[in-house]
């Protein structure tokens, strides 16, 4: 048994160290010189001016990466960004990502009478219908895992957040993966719960 934990605990440090090493060659200084045009909805440093766009100030390189090629290739239908990435290679998107995972997000204040519900569903999910808590992949504080391309979601916009809920449940986003778990997720919460863990998670730290 001691030998079977040994080997599952160097596969999993082989991993982090194969993830780590994969995005070791990007260029975040390259990145910012790249992203002129991601300031305008964006921000300078990823801090997004409106809720209408994700702040990704902080967020991994993994999950920026692989949500740019998504929206490249059309896996990922975002209208405003039409024709935005076309000019840039993998490489490229890959040292924007880098540019704006170094940049500190910003934080916000979750509104007092949604704090109860949305910790509740944050924390601990919805068992009555099966839903499971955010934390177990966004981690307990929001920072999200960037290995396994999990976001961080701590401050992100509320408004977005809903966005971002909605569109899982409509299944008009549907790059969560091949066991489809934002897409399961989001279909049993309703407006009020995601009002309440949007809320929640735009005050967390």
């Amino acid at each position: 048994m001691k030998n079977i934990l040994r080997i599952r605990m160097f596969v999993v440090v082989g991993v982090l160290l194969v993830c780590q090493l994969a995005h070791a060659t990007s260029d975040a200084k390259a990145g910012a010189a790249k992203a002129t045009t991601c300031v305008a909805c964006h921000g300078e440093t990823g801090n997004s001016p409106a809720g209408a766009f994700p702040n990704i100030a902080g967020q991994s390189v993994q999950y920026l990466l692989k949500q740019l090629i998504d929206i490249k290739s059309g896996v990922r239908p975002v209208p405003t960004m039409v024709g935005q990435l076309d000019a840039f290679s993998e490489d490229d998107l890959e040292d924007i990502a880098a540019h704006f995972a170094s940049q500190e997000r910003a934080y916000g204040a979750a509104e007092a009478d949604k704090v109860e519900l949305g910790e509740a569903i944050y924390r601990f999910g919805i068992p009555r219908k099966q839903v499971s808590a955010c934390s177990g992949c966004h981690s307990p504080k929001g920072l999200g895992n960037g290995p396994a391309k999990f976001p961080a979601i701590a401050g992100q916009w509320p408004e977005y957040t809903i966005a971002q809920l909605k569109a899982f449940q409509s299944g008009k986003r549907h790059n969560d993966g091949d066991t489809k778990m934002m897409q399961t997720i989001a279909m049993d919460l309703n407006e009020k719960e995601m009002a309440a863990v949007a809320s929640y998670v735009y005050g967390l730290k």
